[in-house]
């Protein structure tokens, strides 16, 4: 074999390596797994703020946050006193970080619950990119499925 092939073959299998390295970086399992775990649990949060709405007249305040939906708030009436969540704790999101909790974020929205993504600060792309509980609630309508509540 010449030196020129066995510099090729060198050559492609480091190029090989460097791209099998970024397509990683850029698509994990696990990272896409993150996503739909969290995508789940901020729907069942806020259908357990819609259905705390429903019960008590009004939605937790910023304070309260989403742990109104575990223990109950002061002079609420007609809290489920199971609470609203099957857990002790508020749930985290799929990277370990807690949700925010928003009033009023944006015109005609009553509130949003959202996590910052994989690297849990506000904004970023890919990955990191923020979640919000209203466009996972809007995709599930624009594919026609019914809310249940």
């Amino acid at each position: 074999m010449s030196k020129a092939c066995k510099a090729l073959g060198v050559w492609v299998f480091f190029l090989s390596i460097l791209l099998l390295a970024w397509w990683s970086c850029w698509y994990s399992p696990v990272d896409k797994s993150q996503v739909i775990t969290t995508r789940a649990s901020l729907k069942t949060l806020h259908n357990a703020v819609l259905q705390f709405k429903m019960d008590t007249g009004r939605l937790p305040t910023v304070k309260e946050g989403l742990w109104a939906l575990v223990s109950k708030p002061q002079e609420v009436e007609n809290w489920d006193p199971g609470g609203y969540i099957e857990s002790v704790d508020v749930p985290l999101d799929a990277w370990g970080c807690e949700f925010v909790y928003v009033l009023s974020p944006e015109a005609g929205v009553s509130f949003a619950i959202i996590s910052y993504g994989a690297d849990g600060k506000k904004g970023g792309k890919g990955f990191d990119k923020d979640i919000l509980s209203t466009d996972v609630i809007c995709r599930r309508k624009a594919r026609g499925e019914e809310s249940p509540i």
